[in-house]
Protein backbone atom coordinates (compact mmCIF):
# COMPACT_ATOMS: atom_id res chain seq x y z
CA UNK A 1 0.00 0.00 0.00
CA UNK A 2 2.72 2.49 1.17
CA UNK A 3 4.86 1.98 -2.50
CA UNK A 4 0.94 2.44 -4.19
CA UNK A 5 0.62 5.82 -2.73
CA UNK A 6 4.22 6.90 -3.81
CA UNK A 7 4.20 5.97 -7.08
CA UNK A 8 5.60 8.67 -9.35
CA UNK A 9 4.65 9.83 -12.98
CA UNK A 10 7.38 10.07 -15.45
CA UNK A 11 8.17 13.22 -16.90
CA UNK A 12 7.43 13.43 -20.93
CA UNK A 13 10.50 15.73 -21.92
CA UNK A 14 9.17 16.67 -25.35
CA UNK A 15 5.90 18.36 -24.22
CA UNK A 16 5.29 19.97 -28.27
CA UNK A 17 6.01 16.32 -29.78
CA UNK A 18 2.43 14.92 -27.65
CA UNK A 19 -0.73 15.53 -29.29
CA UNK A 20 -3.25 16.07 -26.53
CA UNK A 21 -5.97 17.34 -28.00
CA UNK A 22 -5.57 20.88 -27.52
CA UNK A 23 -4.87 23.43 -29.43
CA UNK A 24 -0.85 25.12 -29.12
CA UNK A 25 -2.09 29.19 -29.96
CA UNK A 26 -0.64 30.92 -27.10
CA UNK A 27 2.23 33.06 -26.98
CA UNK A 28 4.37 34.55 -24.31
CA UNK A 29 2.08 37.63 -24.52
CA UNK A 30 -0.84 35.93 -24.48
CA UNK A 31 0.48 33.74 -21.33
CA UNK A 32 1.56 36.98 -19.66
CA UNK A 33 -1.66 38.54 -20.23
CA UNK A 34 -3.45 35.64 -19.04
CA UNK A 35 -1.78 35.87 -15.90
CA UNK A 36 -2.32 39.86 -15.37
CA UNK A 37 -6.26 39.06 -15.96
CA UNK A 38 -5.56 36.54 -13.34
CA UNK A 39 -4.28 38.52 -11.00
CA UNK A 40 -5.24 41.97 -10.98
CA UNK A 41 -9.15 41.66 -9.93
CA UNK A 42 -10.46 41.70 -6.34
CA UNK A 43 -7.22 42.28 -4.78
CA UNK A 44 -6.46 45.99 -6.27
CA UNK A 45 -9.86 47.01 -6.31
CA UNK A 46 -11.22 45.22 -2.74
CA UNK A 47 -8.97 43.75 -0.76
CA UNK A 48 -6.05 46.79 -0.92
CA UNK A 49 -8.89 49.30 1.07
CA UNK A 50 -10.08 46.35 3.46
CA UNK A 51 -6.84 45.41 4.61
CA UNK A 52 -5.66 49.23 5.28
CA UNK A 53 -8.88 49.72 7.23
CA UNK A 54 -9.10 47.14 9.22
CA UNK A 55 -5.61 45.36 9.51
CA UNK A 56 -2.42 47.24 8.54
CA UNK A 57 -3.36 50.86 7.80
CA UNK A 58 -0.90 52.76 5.60
CA UNK A 59 1.66 50.19 6.06
CA UNK A 60 -0.74 47.83 3.96
CA UNK A 61 2.13 48.33 1.30
CA UNK A 62 4.43 46.41 3.70
CA UNK A 63 1.69 43.63 3.59
CA UNK A 64 1.63 43.62 -0.24
CA UNK A 65 5.43 43.70 0.05
CA UNK A 66 5.70 40.77 1.50
CA UNK A 67 3.26 38.87 0.35
CA UNK A 68 5.08 39.89 -3.19
CA UNK A 69 8.25 38.17 -2.13
CA UNK A 70 6.71 35.05 -0.67
CA UNK A 71 4.97 34.47 -4.03
CA UNK A 72 8.12 35.82 -6.13
CA UNK A 73 10.37 33.12 -4.52
CA UNK A 74 6.89 30.43 -5.28
CA UNK A 75 7.00 32.25 -9.20
CA UNK A 76 10.00 31.15 -9.82
CA UNK A 77 9.67 27.75 -8.55
CA UNK A 78 6.62 27.69 -11.27
CA UNK A 79 8.45 28.62 -13.98
CA UNK A 80 11.15 26.06 -13.69
CA UNK A 81 8.86 23.27 -12.72
CA UNK A 82 6.61 23.76 -15.90
CA UNK A 83 10.08 24.37 -18.49
CA UNK A 84 11.20 21.22 -16.90
CA UNK A 85 8.24 19.08 -16.26
CA UNK A 86 5.23 20.84 -18.27
CA UNK A 87 2.13 19.30 -18.29
CA UNK A 88 -1.43 21.15 -17.84
CA UNK A 89 -1.71 19.89 -14.55
CA UNK A 90 0.44 22.80 -12.29
CA UNK A 91 1.04 22.34 -9.17
CA UNK A 92 -0.68 18.92 -8.93
CA UNK A 93 1.28 17.02 -11.98
CA UNK A 94 5.00 18.94 -10.67
CA UNK A 95 3.70 16.79 -7.04
CA UNK A 96 3.19 13.58 -9.11
CA UNK A 97 6.96 13.81 -10.68
CA UNK A 98 8.52 14.76 -7.21
CA UNK A 99 6.26 13.24 -4.86
CA UNK A 100 4.11 10.66 -5.64
CA UNK A 101 0.87 10.09 -6.03
CA UNK A 102 -0.81 10.46 -2.61
CA UNK A 103 0.72 13.49 -2.17
CA UNK A 104 -0.42 15.06 -6.04
CA UNK A 105 -4.07 14.02 -5.37
CA UNK A 106 -4.16 16.16 -2.29
CA UNK A 107 -3.16 19.05 -3.85
CA UNK A 108 -4.89 18.51 -7.23
CA UNK A 109 -8.12 18.59 -4.68
CA UNK A 110 -6.25 21.24 -3.18
CA UNK A 111 -6.45 23.22 -6.50
CA UNK A 112 -10.03 22.09 -7.11
CA UNK A 113 -11.48 24.57 -4.09
CA UNK A 114 -8.94 27.39 -4.88
CA UNK A 115 -10.31 27.64 -8.33
CA UNK A 116 -13.61 26.78 -8.08
CA UNK A 117 -14.36 29.06 -4.75
CA UNK A 118 -12.61 31.65 -6.33
CA UNK A 119 -14.71 31.93 -9.79
CA UNK A 120 -17.84 31.59 -7.87
CA UNK A 121 -16.89 34.20 -4.97
CA UNK A 122 -15.24 36.57 -7.38
CA UNK A 123 -18.50 36.46 -9.00
CA UNK A 124 -20.72 37.27 -6.03
CA UNK A 125 -18.54 40.52 -6.16
CA UNK A 126 -19.20 40.96 -10.05
CA UNK A 127 -22.74 40.79 -9.64
CA UNK A 128 -22.86 43.71 -6.76
CA UNK A 129 -20.40 45.87 -9.36
CA UNK A 130 -23.11 44.81 -12.21
CA UNK A 131 -26.16 45.70 -10.08
CA UNK A 132 -24.56 49.14 -9.28
CA UNK A 133 -23.56 50.23 -12.70
CA UNK A 134 -27.23 49.31 -13.70
CA UNK A 135 -28.88 51.34 -10.60
CA UNK A 136 -25.91 54.00 -11.99
CA UNK A 137 -28.39 54.09 -15.32
CA UNK A 138 -31.86 54.17 -13.15
CA UNK A 139 -32.32 50.46 -14.00
CA UNK A 140 -32.70 47.66 -11.40
CA UNK A 141 -33.34 43.72 -11.00
CA UNK A 142 -35.28 43.19 -8.12
CA UNK A 143 -33.60 42.21 -4.37
CA UNK A 144 -34.76 38.16 -5.23
CA UNK A 145 -32.94 37.92 -7.76
CA UNK A 146 -30.02 40.04 -6.84
CA UNK A 147 -29.34 38.07 -3.52
CA UNK A 148 -28.86 34.32 -2.54
CA UNK A 149 -31.73 32.57 -0.31
CA UNK A 150 -29.48 33.12 2.83
CA UNK A 151 -29.53 36.63 1.90
CA UNK A 152 -33.85 36.40 1.61
CA UNK A 153 -33.54 36.69 -2.20
CA UNK A 154 -33.94 33.43 -4.80
CA UNK A 155 -31.07 33.41 -6.53
CA UNK A 156 -28.28 36.18 -7.03
CA UNK A 157 -28.91 35.81 -11.20
CA UNK A 158 -26.04 38.28 -11.99
CA UNK A 159 -23.40 35.70 -10.17
CA UNK A 160 -24.88 32.72 -11.76
CA UNK A 161 -25.01 34.07 -15.20
CA UNK A 162 -21.88 35.69 -15.89
CA UNK A 163 -19.94 31.97 -15.09
CA UNK A 164 -22.41 30.34 -17.57
CA UNK A 165 -21.51 33.12 -19.95
CA UNK A 166 -17.88 32.47 -19.68
CA UNK A 167 -18.90 28.80 -19.87
CA UNK A 168 -19.76 29.15 -23.56
CA UNK A 169 -16.94 31.33 -24.40
CA UNK A 170 -14.71 28.56 -23.24
CA UNK A 171 -16.57 26.07 -25.03
CA UNK A 172 -15.39 28.18 -28.07
CA UNK A 173 -12.02 27.88 -27.70
CA UNK A 174 -8.75 28.88 -25.43
CA UNK A 175 -7.62 31.82 -28.34
CA UNK A 176 -10.82 33.53 -28.34
CA UNK A 177 -11.11 32.95 -24.61
CA UNK A 178 -7.10 34.91 -24.64
CA UNK A 179 -8.24 37.93 -26.87
CA UNK A 180 -11.53 38.55 -24.71
CA UNK A 181 -9.06 38.82 -21.95
CA UNK A 182 -6.64 41.33 -23.48
CA UNK A 183 -9.44 43.40 -24.35
CA UNK A 184 -10.52 43.65 -20.72
CA UNK A 185 -6.90 43.58 -19.01
CA UNK A 186 -6.45 46.69 -21.49
CA UNK A 187 -9.76 48.52 -20.26
CA UNK A 188 -8.91 47.80 -16.72
CA UNK A 189 -5.39 48.37 -16.49
CA UNK A 190 -6.71 52.21 -17.98
CA UNK A 191 -8.41 52.43 -15.19
CA UNK A 192 -6.02 51.87 -12.42
CA UNK A 193 -3.76 54.37 -14.83
CA UNK A 194 -6.56 57.26 -14.76
CA UNK A 195 -6.40 56.38 -10.70
CA UNK A 196 -2.49 56.55 -10.07
CA UNK A 197 -2.85 60.00 -12.38
CA UNK A 198 -5.34 61.82 -10.45
CA UNK A 199 -4.27 60.05 -7.12
CA UNK A 200 -0.24 61.42 -7.50
CA UNK A 201 -1.44 65.43 -7.17
CA UNK A 202 -3.64 64.70 -4.41
CA UNK A 203 -1.56 62.73 -2.07
CA UNK A 204 -1.53 64.32 1.59
CA UNK A 205 1.45 63.03 3.73
CA UNK A 206 -0.71 63.56 6.26
CA UNK A 207 -2.90 60.37 6.18
CA UNK A 208 0.10 57.78 6.35
CA UNK A 209 1.04 59.04 10.58
CA UNK A 210 0.70 56.69 11.67
CA UNK A 211 1.85 54.12 9.39
CA UNK A 212 1.56 51.14 11.39
CA UNK A 213 -0.88 51.35 13.89
CA UNK A 214 -1.51 47.91 14.03
CA UNK A 215 1.58 46.76 14.51
CA UNK A 216 3.13 43.92 12.89
CA UNK A 217 0.84 41.41 14.20
CA UNK A 218 -2.02 41.27 16.89
CA UNK A 219 -4.62 38.78 18.32
CA UNK A 220 -7.55 40.08 19.52
CA UNK A 221 -9.87 38.51 22.32
CA UNK A 222 -12.42 37.43 19.64
CA UNK A 223 -10.02 35.44 17.39
CA UNK A 224 -9.28 37.90 14.56
CA UNK A 225 -5.73 39.01 13.67
CA UNK A 226 -4.74 42.78 12.59
CA UNK A 227 -1.27 43.60 11.48
CA UNK A 228 1.32 44.19 8.58
CA UNK A 229 1.92 39.98 8.82
CA UNK A 230 -1.93 39.39 8.63
CA UNK A 231 -2.43 42.04 6.43
CA UNK A 232 0.16 39.94 4.21
CA UNK A 233 -1.87 36.97 4.92
CA UNK A 234 -4.70 38.71 4.03
CA UNK A 235 -3.81 40.55 0.21
CA UNK A 236 -2.06 37.30 -0.57
CA UNK A 237 -5.43 36.87 -2.10
CA UNK A 238 -4.51 39.35 -4.70
CA UNK A 239 -1.49 37.54 -6.10
CA UNK A 240 -3.42 34.27 -6.35
CA UNK A 241 -3.73 33.64 -10.05
CA UNK A 242 -0.24 33.23 -11.38
CA UNK A 243 -0.24 30.17 -10.78
CA UNK A 244 -2.89 29.61 -13.66
CA UNK A 245 -0.69 30.14 -16.31
CA UNK A 246 1.57 26.77 -15.87
CA UNK A 247 -1.67 25.25 -16.62
CA UNK A 248 -1.97 26.40 -20.58
CA UNK A 249 1.19 24.11 -21.33
CA UNK A 250 -0.31 22.24 -23.54
CA UNK A 251 -1.86 25.07 -25.69
CA UNK A 252 1.79 27.22 -25.41
CA UNK A 253 3.53 27.28 -28.52
CA UNK A 254 6.54 27.23 -27.07
CA UNK A 255 5.93 26.09 -23.21
CA UNK A 256 9.62 25.48 -22.32
CA UNK A 257 9.93 29.39 -23.19
CA UNK A 258 7.19 31.15 -22.91
CA UNK A 259 5.59 29.68 -19.38
CA UNK A 260 8.50 30.96 -17.74
CA UNK A 261 8.02 34.20 -19.15
CA UNK A 262 4.25 34.98 -18.44
CA UNK A 263 4.42 33.77 -14.78
CA UNK A 264 7.13 35.81 -13.86
CA UNK A 265 6.70 38.59 -16.01
CA UNK A 266 2.64 38.89 -15.20
CA UNK A 267 3.92 38.60 -11.06
CA UNK A 268 6.66 41.46 -11.51
CA UNK A 269 3.84 43.51 -13.55
CA UNK A 270 1.34 43.27 -10.64
CA UNK A 271 3.09 43.54 -7.58
CA UNK A 272 4.29 47.15 -8.85
CA UNK A 273 0.94 48.04 -9.79
CA UNK A 274 -0.08 46.68 -6.22
CA UNK A 275 2.46 48.37 -4.62
CA UNK A 276 1.95 51.83 -6.04
CA UNK A 277 -2.05 51.59 -6.10
CA UNK A 278 -2.02 50.62 -2.05
CA UNK A 279 0.59 53.63 -1.52
CA UNK A 280 -1.52 56.54 -3.20
CA UNK A 281 -4.95 55.12 -1.81
CA UNK A 282 -3.49 55.08 1.62
CA UNK A 283 -1.96 58.47 0.92
CA UNK A 284 -5.31 60.54 -0.88
CA UNK A 285 -7.87 58.97 2.29
CA UNK A 286 -7.58 57.96 5.30
CA UNK A 287 -7.26 54.59 6.50
CA UNK A 288 -9.79 54.41 8.54
CA UNK A 289 -12.43 55.55 5.45
CA UNK A 290 -11.27 52.39 2.90
CA UNK A 291 -13.22 49.32 4.83
CA UNK A 292 -15.78 49.61 1.76
CA UNK A 293 -16.48 47.27 -0.72
CA UNK A 294 -15.11 49.47 -3.89
CA UNK A 295 -12.29 51.91 -2.14
CA UNK A 296 -10.84 52.83 -5.31
CA UNK A 297 -14.17 54.51 -6.70
CA UNK A 298 -14.91 55.40 -3.56
CA UNK A 299 -11.53 57.60 -2.74
CA UNK A 300 -11.87 59.04 -5.69
CA UNK A 301 -16.15 59.81 -4.74
CA UNK A 302 -14.82 61.70 -1.80
CA UNK A 303 -11.71 63.55 -4.23
CA UNK A 304 -14.90 64.95 -6.08
CA UNK A 305 -14.05 63.04 -8.87
CA UNK A 306 -17.24 61.04 -10.24
CA UNK A 307 -16.42 60.30 -13.98
CA UNK A 308 -12.67 58.89 -12.96
CA UNK A 309 -15.23 57.05 -10.17
CA UNK A 310 -17.30 55.44 -12.77
CA UNK A 311 -14.32 54.92 -15.31
CA UNK A 312 -12.65 53.08 -12.26
CA UNK A 313 -16.27 50.91 -11.76
CA UNK A 314 -15.99 49.99 -15.34
CA UNK A 315 -12.64 48.59 -14.77
CA UNK A 316 -13.67 46.44 -11.90
CA UNK A 317 -16.22 44.71 -13.67
CA UNK A 318 -13.58 44.18 -16.58
CA UNK A 319 -10.96 43.21 -14.04
CA UNK A 320 -12.98 41.03 -12.54
CA UNK A 321 -14.07 39.27 -15.35
CA UNK A 322 -10.78 38.63 -16.51
CA UNK A 323 -10.05 37.20 -13.07
CA UNK A 324 -13.35 34.77 -13.20
CA UNK A 325 -12.50 33.78 -16.98
CA UNK A 326 -8.47 32.35 -16.32
CA UNK A 327 -9.23 31.10 -12.94
CA UNK A 328 -12.25 28.91 -14.84
CA UNK A 329 -9.75 28.19 -17.69
CA UNK A 330 -7.06 26.62 -15.08
CA UNK A 331 -9.54 24.19 -13.22
CA UNK A 332 -10.65 23.00 -16.27
CA UNK A 333 -7.11 22.01 -17.34
CA UNK A 334 -6.28 20.44 -13.70
CA UNK A 335 -8.99 18.31 -13.84
CA UNK A 336 -8.76 17.38 -17.59
CA UNK A 337 -5.16 16.52 -16.62
CA UNK A 338 -6.60 13.98 -13.14
CA UNK A 339 -8.80 12.68 -15.48
CA UNK A 340 -6.39 11.54 -17.73
CA UNK A 341 -4.22 9.91 -14.80
CA UNK A 342 -7.00 8.41 -13.79
CA UNK A 343 -7.37 9.79 -10.38
CA UNK A 344 -10.94 11.16 -11.69
CA UNK A 345 -13.29 9.53 -14.10
CA UNK A 346 -11.95 9.08 -17.52
CA UNK A 347 -15.90 10.65 -18.11
CA UNK A 348 -14.07 13.95 -17.85
CA UNK A 349 -10.89 13.55 -20.18
CA UNK A 350 -12.55 13.75 -23.78
CA UNK A 351 -11.65 16.62 -25.64
CA UNK A 352 -13.72 18.17 -28.50
CA UNK A 353 -12.14 17.59 -31.39
CA UNK A 354 -13.57 20.37 -33.37
CA UNK A 355 -13.00 22.85 -31.01
CA UNK A 356 -9.72 21.60 -29.19
CA UNK A 357 -11.77 22.51 -25.39
CA UNK A 358 -12.49 19.49 -22.66
CA UNK A 359 -16.21 21.04 -23.06
CA UNK A 360 -17.76 17.97 -20.90
CA UNK A 361 -15.75 19.47 -17.89
CA UNK A 362 -16.22 23.40 -19.15
CA UNK A 363 -20.40 22.85 -18.88
CA UNK A 364 -20.26 20.15 -15.67
CA UNK A 365 -18.14 22.65 -13.50
CA UNK A 366 -19.91 25.72 -14.89
CA UNK A 367 -23.23 24.63 -14.03
CA UNK A 368 -21.69 23.80 -10.01
CA UNK A 369 -20.31 26.97 -10.13
CA UNK A 370 -23.55 29.10 -11.34
CA UNK A 371 -25.18 27.35 -8.87
CA UNK A 372 -23.16 27.66 -5.94
CA UNK A 373 -22.73 31.48 -6.84
CA UNK A 374 -26.36 31.90 -6.87
CA UNK A 375 -27.42 30.67 -4.20
CA UNK A 376 -24.45 30.66 -1.53
CA UNK A 377 -22.98 34.20 -0.44
CA UNK A 378 -19.42 32.21 -0.35
CA UNK A 379 -17.97 34.71 1.99
CA UNK A 380 -16.35 32.32 5.07
CA UNK A 381 -15.83 29.50 2.42
CA UNK A 382 -13.00 31.66 0.19
CA UNK A 383 -10.76 32.24 3.07
CA UNK A 384 -9.80 28.70 2.14
CA UNK A 385 -8.25 29.67 -0.88
CA UNK A 386 -5.79 31.54 0.76
CA UNK A 387 -4.24 28.32 2.75
CA UNK A 388 -4.82 25.92 0.22
CA UNK A 389 -2.69 27.87 -2.31
CA UNK A 390 -0.06 28.63 0.50
CA UNK A 391 -0.02 25.08 0.79
CA UNK A 392 0.32 23.94 -3.15
CA UNK A 393 3.07 27.16 -3.02
CA UNK A 394 5.66 25.28 -0.11
CA UNK A 395 5.00 21.62 -2.28
CA UNK A 396 6.41 23.72 -5.61
CA UNK A 397 9.27 24.88 -4.08
CA UNK A 398 10.16 21.89 -2.24
CA UNK A 399 9.20 19.89 -5.42
CA UNK A 400 12.24 21.93 -7.07
CA UNK A 401 14.37 20.69 -4.78
CA UNK A 402 13.08 16.82 -4.77
CA UNK A 403 13.81 17.01 -8.21
CA UNK A 404 17.10 18.29 -8.53
CA UNK A 405 18.35 15.87 -6.09
CA UNK A 406 16.34 13.01 -7.92
CA UNK A 407 16.53 13.78 -11.50
CA UNK A 408 19.70 16.42 -11.43
CA UNK A 409 20.44 15.60 -15.23
CA UNK A 410 16.55 16.58 -16.07
CA UNK A 411 16.78 19.36 -18.97
CA UNK A 412 15.57 22.84 -17.34
CA UNK A 413 15.51 25.51 -19.90
CA UNK A 414 14.53 27.86 -16.80
CA UNK A 415 16.56 27.11 -13.87
CA UNK A 416 16.32 29.09 -10.55
CA UNK A 417 19.68 30.77 -9.77
CA UNK A 418 21.70 30.38 -6.45
CA UNK A 419 20.88 26.59 -6.17
CA UNK A 420 18.59 26.01 -3.41
CA UNK A 421 18.06 29.41 -1.48
CA UNK A 422 15.24 30.59 -3.15
CA UNK A 423 13.32 27.50 -3.39
CA UNK A 424 13.68 27.37 0.22
CA UNK A 425 12.96 31.18 0.86
CA UNK A 426 9.77 30.52 -0.86
CA UNK A 427 8.80 27.41 1.43
CA UNK A 428 9.95 29.72 4.44
CA UNK A 429 7.63 32.37 3.69
CA UNK A 430 4.56 30.70 2.55
CA UNK A 431 4.63 28.86 5.28
CA UNK A 432 4.93 31.81 7.40
CA UNK A 433 1.81 33.16 6.21
CA UNK A 434 -0.06 30.49 6.69
CA UNK A 435 0.62 30.15 10.38
CA UNK A 436 -0.93 33.74 10.36
CA UNK A 437 -4.14 32.32 8.96
CA UNK A 438 -7.18 32.15 11.92
CA UNK A 439 -7.40 28.78 13.40
CA UNK A 440 -11.19 28.12 11.98
CA UNK A 441 -9.94 28.57 8.31
CA UNK A 442 -7.51 26.09 9.81
CA UNK A 443 -9.90 23.61 10.72
CA UNK A 444 -12.14 23.92 7.44
CA UNK A 445 -9.30 23.28 5.71
CA UNK A 446 -8.29 20.27 7.39
CA UNK A 447 -11.78 19.00 7.08
CA UNK A 448 -11.01 19.60 3.21
CA UNK A 449 -8.35 17.37 3.13
CA UNK A 450 -10.00 14.52 5.15
CA UNK A 451 -12.41 14.32 2.53
CA UNK A 452 -9.73 14.33 0.00
CA UNK A 453 -8.20 11.33 1.64
CA UNK A 454 -11.63 9.32 1.55
CA UNK A 455 -12.10 10.07 -1.86
CA UNK A 456 -8.71 8.90 -2.47
CA UNK A 457 -8.72 5.67 -0.77
CA UNK A 458 -12.25 4.72 -2.29
CA UNK A 459 -11.68 6.18 -5.94
CA UNK A 460 -8.77 7.31 -7.20
CA UNK A 461 -6.23 4.96 -5.90
CA UNK A 462 -7.97 1.81 -7.53
CA UNK A 463 -7.99 3.75 -10.87
CA UNK A 464 -5.13 5.08 -11.22
CA UNK A 465 -3.29 4.76 -14.44
CA UNK A 466 -0.31 3.97 -13.08
CA UNK A 467 -1.80 1.07 -11.10
CA UNK A 468 -2.45 -0.20 -14.15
Amino acid sequence: MALQIFRTKPINTDDTACDTGLKRCLSAFDLTLLGVGAIIGTGIFVLTGIAAANQAGPAVVLSFVISGFACAFAALAYAELAAAVGGCGSAYGYSYVAFGEIVAWMIGWILLLEYSVSVAAVANGWSGYFNNALSAMGMSLPDMLTKSPELGGIINLPAAAIILILMGLLIVGIKQSAQLNTAMVFVKVSAIAIFVAIASFNVDPANWHPFMPYGWFNTLPDGKTTGVLAGASLVFFAYVGFDAVSTAAEEAKDPQRDLPTGIIASLAFCTVIYIVVSGLLTGIVPYTQLGVSSPVAHALQLLGHNWASALVATGVIAGLTTVMLVLYYALTRIILSMSRDGLMSPFLSKVDPERKTPVRIIVITGIIMSLAAGMFPLGALAELVNIGTLAAFVLVCLGVIVLRIRQPNLPRPFKNPFGHLFPVLGMISCAGLMAFLPAQTWLRFIVWLTLGVIVYFTYSIRHSKLAQ
